[in-house]
């Protein structure tokens, strides 16, 4: 049983160097990796808290890029109206300039046709009065081919002249 059960002579100096051992530790080693495991923790804080703010970045961005998209719309459909607008507009604007233009041509040709008309009228008068002599002057030389009804055609003249 003496395997068993330590001495106290063993117990004293297993005692002794445990905590010399510990006392070197702590004074050479325990410092050094206390602080390397502080500066560690210290290095993954500041790494959260970084993320942390980028993720916070990151959703601010989005929410800006959303806006900046939805604005993009609106200017879209805007400049969409507006075109359509411009486009009736000049359609209307078209529409009635060709009106007018047709109303102007239209004018123009019924004032040409009236001209025409009444040059034409002037024409035919002027033919039939050109024809009505030509026929009198025949019928008038068959008639007065003999002296005797010329001398009473220029009595009938002078009479009618004297009345009038």
């Amino acid at each position: 049983m003496n395997l068993v059960t330590p001495g106290i002579g063993l117990v004293f100096w297993t005692t002794l160097s445990f905590s010399i051992v510990m006392l070197i530790l702590y004074k050479f080693a325990w410092k050094p990796l206390l602080k390397s495991l502080k500066e560690r923790e210290e290095a993954i804080a500041k790494a959260i808290e970084e993320s942390q703010i980028a993720k916070k970045e990151v959703e601010e961005i989005k929410k800006n890029n959303q806006k900046l998209i939805q604005d993009a719309y609106k200017k879209a459909e805007e400049i969409i109206e507006e075109a359509k607008k411009t486009k009736e507009n000049i359609i209307t604007e078209a529409k009635q300039k060709a009106i007018e233009e047709a109303n102007k041509i239209m004018e123009a040709t019924k004032l040409a046709i009236e001209t025409d008309k009444k040059n034409a009228i002037k024409e035919i008068k002027s033919q039939i009065i050109e024809y009505s002599v030509l026929i009198a002057e025949k019928i008038l030389k068959a008639e007065l081919s003999e002296q005797n009804k010329k001398e009473e055609y220029i009595k009938k003249l002078m009479n009618e002249l004297n009345l009038n």
